[in-house]
């Protein structure tokens, strides 16, 4: 290769380089004279992690207010009714004679719990039979439901541990031995990933996954359909033209991924040191496993963008898919109790595969390596999206020339 070949290689480069800025610099001064794509972009990504961290900030229910029907009256009653407003978990606020009297302070929910003791709890327990003990819970949360279960299961099983205790000491055996004989083994427990059993340390790491996947096609999908309303091309006519389609594609997805590397750094590198969330996972680990998560859901929103007509249309599809997302993401509902066809639905999208990934690395610790399943797919979902967009922009511009 002469030096002449080499000077006309190195020129055209440079001219691609430059139709690449062109329209990164174009696209840049699209985003900042909408305001609503301001808003979405920059606005959303940063109140929207503070806001949902802030709302779930407690993790879990504490002093949850229950309601007592103790009918026995006895004092084997009131040490239960004692050990279950013991806290963190429980709190008593209303002593009641029937469960009609319940009915009010459950309804107006000023309870989210009632635990029932009968007549006979007392006499069942001396006559050394087997007592019963109602719990009733509010349902409209599982986090009542968690928190009631909880408390009243520790509750009972302490006073149910020191009424075996009484009855063998009855029976002639005292001291260590009682005790081995109610706890015949010890056990020690250790929750992994997740100590404080929080809501937000749960879910909030899929939801901040989830915030830059559809704000990124929530953001994609209006510039497209305000191009459509104002009836301009959404590539550059001179570029339409001589058929130059990958500078345009190349371009635009800079500019996302620009704008998104100091997010993604904000969302899922300091969100969760600033909220306390879990954070074990390689900082370095998580760039270079969200490269391919932000390519692949930019070049999916160009091509959902080439089918939007206007702007209202991407405000309709942005709240229906986010709920349908974080079920398909597999951290709210497991996916091995999916049905086959909604596993392979989720593969379609970027989030699927980020959110578990994320929740590998940030949660649990994982290395890179050890999401090779993951990571390789946001490549494929990455060339395979960026293929079809082009396809799919070459589409759009023979059907615009056509009519």
């Amino acid at each position: 290769m002469n030096n002449s070949n080499r000077s006309n290689i190195f020129s055209r480069f440079l001219h691609e380089i430059r139709r690449v800025i062109y329209i990164m610099l174009d696209e840049y001064r699209i985003i900042l004279k909408d305001s609503g794509l301001v808003v979405v972009f920059l606005g959303a990504t940063l109140i929207y992690p503070i806001l949902y961290s802030s709302i779930y900030r407690n993790e879990t229910i504490y002093d949850m207010p229950i309601a007592v029907i103790d009918e026995s009256r006895s004092g084997e009653s009131r040490e239960l009714v004692r050990r279950l407003a013991a806290p963190p978990a429980l709190r008593v606020t209303y002593q009641l004679n029937n469960l009609e009297e319940v009915k009010e302070p459950f309804y107006k929910q000023k309870i989210h719990g009632v635990i029932h003791i009968p007549k006979d709890y007392s006499g069942k327990i001396h006559r050394n039979e087997q007592a019963t003990v109602s719990i009733y819970c509010d349902m409209s949360s599982f986090l009542y439901y968690r928190a009631m279960m909880l408390g009243a299961n520790l509750g009972i099983l302490e006073t149910g541990k020191d009424i075996q205790i009484e009855r063998i000491n009855a029976a002639g055996i005292t001291g260590r031995s009682a005790e081995i004989s109610t706890a015949p083994f010890r056990y020690e427990k250790n929750i992994l990933f997740n100590e404080s059993m929080g809501f937000a340390s749960f879910l909030l790491p899929a939801v901040l996954v989830l915030v830059i996947h559809q704000t990124l096609f929530f953001g994609i999908t209006m510039l497209t359909g305000s191009l459509r309303e104002e009836k301009l091309a959404i590539i550059d006519p001179h570029f339409r033209q001589k058929g130059k389609y990958f500078p345009v594609i190349f371009g635009k997805a800079l500019t996302y991924l620009t704008i998104y590397i100091v997010i993604n750094a904000y969302i899922l590198l300091a969100i969760p040191r600033i909220f306390h969330l879990p954070h074990i996972g390689n900082p370095w680990d998580i760039i270079r496993f969200f490269t391919p998560f932000l390519l692949s859901v930019i070049f999916f929103s160009m091509l959902i963008s080439v089918f939007i007509r206007n702007r209202e249309t991407s405000m309709i599809i942005f709240p229906f898919f986010s709920v349908v997302l974080l079920f398909l993401s597999g951290i709210s509902w497991p996916q091995s109790n999916m049905p086959w066809f909604w596993k392979i639905f989720s593969m379609l999208f970027p989030s699927t595969f980020g959110i578990q990934g994320y929740f590998k690395i940030n949660t649990m610790g994982a290395a890179l390596d050890q999401v090779r399943f993951e990571y390789i797919a946001l490549w494929i979902q990455t060339a395979f999206y960026f293929v079809t967009t082009i396809f799919a922009y070459k589409l759009v511009t023979r059907t615009r020339g056509r009519s």
